[in-house]
């Protein structure tokens, strides 16, 4: 034990003071008489007494030199050398991946990790400012620059697993700018090593704690759908995947819309990846579930699920004088069955024509064409370079060469669309119409133009794209079929065409539904439902965290109820491999400091339980020294104060 502040010992030179009193101090017993005269001689003679008396023993001296001493400890702020932080300025990163909830220590990998911080908190100057930061594939900040010790354990404590990914770029890239502001920063990252790291350094001194002491975890890998026989029979992928390094027995469960149809039994080498081919499932099961029984230090992924979607046909008219880049993107798209008719045959007198289908298609695509009368095709409409007005827009004229422009990075039309070389001879102008949304727009030497706009007008939606497409070397680039297929999800939306049968954990989902929803019911796997309201037949939902199939229903203008399924799986083989690292290689980091090792020694000091000991000692003393009063108004209010009689409530 070392003392910061050994000055402060030279405060026990008061102790033979206090002592000194106590010789000097006469001590006489009360006694009560009737009456001092017989005693004023007495009293005259007090003043004559020798100071000086013989030492006795007494609690109060010995209260207050304990009292003294306690004090002149803590002043002298006796502490010891601890594994922790030093910094005046500390940044914890707290992986809360999936790879964290791993039982090899108990409770879980991230119990231990919160266990560690808060012993490195203990162990922090009382000035110190502390950030917390929970880390997967986001970086959330739980508490910022913060002094006070218990908002800081409860932040830590507030910390769960995400069922994530770990990706420390997006949290070191935060702590980089916040480290620049601040000097003498140190960070500390508690994980078991399984993160994505940046390729940047940092400006600040770092230490690594590693988390966990075993691998042992096999997982699913992978699980998959096939409909045969134009879904007369179901099958289904799946692999199983042993991360550990021995060899374990494990059986492997297949559930149909939660019955069990059948189980494998599967002997797993260190690193074996075995796959296996179910067939004969129920052709009419709609959640297939694989689970591994036995145990292992990560359950997270002993479970995966797959949803089997019967789409239903959308019927899709495309007049065109002849497009073979727009019919090919077309009949690529699944779910939609196409008929292809040149204007010259269209016929307007009977939705549709008789040699077509039986039911007005639910989309007509218009390329380079209007139909001269007024009146325009039943159900949703794609306009392509109209070569006249219509009861939605106006036609006004042509422009040269516009360069297109999207309007906004999260247009849902435009996902995983890039039109940065995309080159345009001509385009109609067209002003953009009250009820329409600008999704694209081109600049012309002139002025703007829209180039792409939706909306719904007699609730139905429409959608004008104003070029040729043979005129653009658009069907030439992979922004092409990507730019149909999104169009296409929000011309023909409602039969869940458009939703993925996976997602991974925290990833978003799209929704388009027909017109006339006014709302959206995505029920999770743990029986929560939420509501949402779609704008434009649009609607995102980023709650899927959980692990399992989550229901989206809504139900439209007909009052016909429409339902699909998702399923959310940890397919993540940065997380199934739970073997903990003893290193964590930071590239770029200056010269003398290192991920590698634990955090550098720091002082645990001791002068506050000194101050506890100090105050409840002196507590003690002002009651030892006042107890003869207090014994009086304690028998006075025995005497006086009237018995309690609880009131009568009969």
């Amino acid at each position: 034990m070392s003392f910061l502040l050994p000055t402060a010992f030279t405060l026990t030179a008061l102790i033979p003071i206090i002592i000194a009193f106590y010789f000097l101090k006469l001590r006489r017993e009360e006694q009560w008489v009737s009456s001092v005269y017989l005693w004023r001689r007495a009293i005259r003679d007090v003043e004559a007494n020798a100071p000086w008396q013989r030492l006795r023993r007494n609690l109060l001296l010995f209260l207050q030199i304990a009292f003294l001493l306690a004090l002149i400890l803590a002043l002298a702020r006796p502490f010891h050398w601890v594994q922790g932080a030093a910094g005046q300025n500390v940044i914890l990163i707290l992986d809360t991946s999936a790879s964290m909830a791993a039982t090899d220590v108990a409770p879980s990998r991230l119990e231990m990790a919160k266990t560690r911080a808060l012993e490195l908190i203990e162990g922090l100057p009382d000035n110190a400012r502390v950030t917390v930061i929970a880390a997967s594939d986001e970086a959330q900040v739980l508490i910022s620059a913060a002094q006070d010790r218990g908002e800081i354990r409860t932040a830590i404590h507030s910390a769960v697993v995400t069922n994530a990914g770990s990706d420390l770029t997006a949290a070191l890239t935060l702590v980089a700018a916040i480290a620049a502001r601040q000097p003498d920063t140190e960070i500390i990252i508690l994980s078991d090593g399984a993160v994505t790291l940046p390729q940047t350094g940092l400006p600040a001194r770092v230490s690594f704690i590693p988390i966990g002491t075993n691998d042992n975890n096999q997982a699913i890998g992978a699980l998959s759908l096939r409909e045969e026989g134009g879904g007369q029979a179901l099958s289904a992928f799946v692999q199983v995947i042993n991360y550990g390094r021995e060899t374990v027995q494990r059986r492997l469960d297949l559930l149909a819309d939660g019955t069990a149809v059948n189980a494998y039994e599967l002997e797993l080498k260190p690193g074996a990846v075995r796959t296996i081919v179910a067939e004969d499932l129920p052709p009419t099961a709609q959640v297939i579930e694989a689970r591994l029984a036995g145990s292992d230090a990560l359950s997270l992924d002993d479970h995966a699920w797959a949803v089997c979607r019967r789409h239903e046909t959308t019927a899709v008219t495309l007049v065109s004088p002849g497009n073979l880049f727009l019919e090919t993107g077309l009949s690529l798209l699944p779910g939609l069955q196409l008929t292809t008719i040149k204007p010259a045959d269209f016929d307007l007198t009977t939705q549709p024509p008789n040699h077509l289908t039986t039911q007005p298609p639910n989309l007509t695509i218009l390329d380079r064409y209007v139909p001269l009368t007024a009146t325009l095709p039943v159900g949703n409409l794609l306009f392509i370079a109209p070569v006249r007005s219509t009861a939605f827009f106006s036609v006004t004229g042509t422009i040269a060469e516009p360069q297109p422009r999207p309007v906004s990075a999260d247009e849902p039309l435009l996902r995983h669309v890039s039109l940065a070389d995309v080159s345009i001879m001509e385009a109609v102008r067209i002003p953009l119409p009250d009820w329409a949304r600008l999704v694209v727009w081109g600049e012309g030497e002139e002025n703007s133009v829209p180039l792409l706009f939706v909306g719904e007008v007699d609730r139905r939606r429409v959608a004008v794209l104003t070029f040729d497409l043979l005129k653009s070397d658009l069907p030439l680039q992979v922004a092409f079929p990507l730019l149909l297929a999104n169009l296409m999800d929000y011309l023909a939306p409602g039969t869940g065409g458009d939703l993925p049968v996976q997602l991974a954990p925290g990833e978003p989902l799209a929704l388009s539904v027909p017109p006339g929803v006014e709302e959206i019911i995505v029920e999770g796997p743990d029986g929560m439902r939420t509501r949402l309201v779609p704008e434009d037949g649009q609607a995102v939902y980023g709650n899927t965290p959980g692990l399992g199939v989550y229901r989206i229903s809504w139900q439209g203008e007909e009052a016909e109820t429409r339902e699909a399924l998702v399923a959310v799986n940890l397919f993540n083989p940065g997380e199934s491999a739970i073997a903990p690292r003893e290193e964590l290689p930071l590239p770029g980091m200056e010269v003398g400091t290192t991920a590698s090792t634990a955090p550098e020694q720091a002082r645990r000091e001791w002068w506050r339980p000194l101050v506890a000991i100090a105050l409840f000692v002196f507590t003690a003393e002002w009651l030892v020294y006042h107890r003869s009063a207090l014994a009086q108004i304690a028998g006075w209010i025995k005497a006086n104060l009237p018995a309690f009689h609880p009131p009568n409530l009969s």
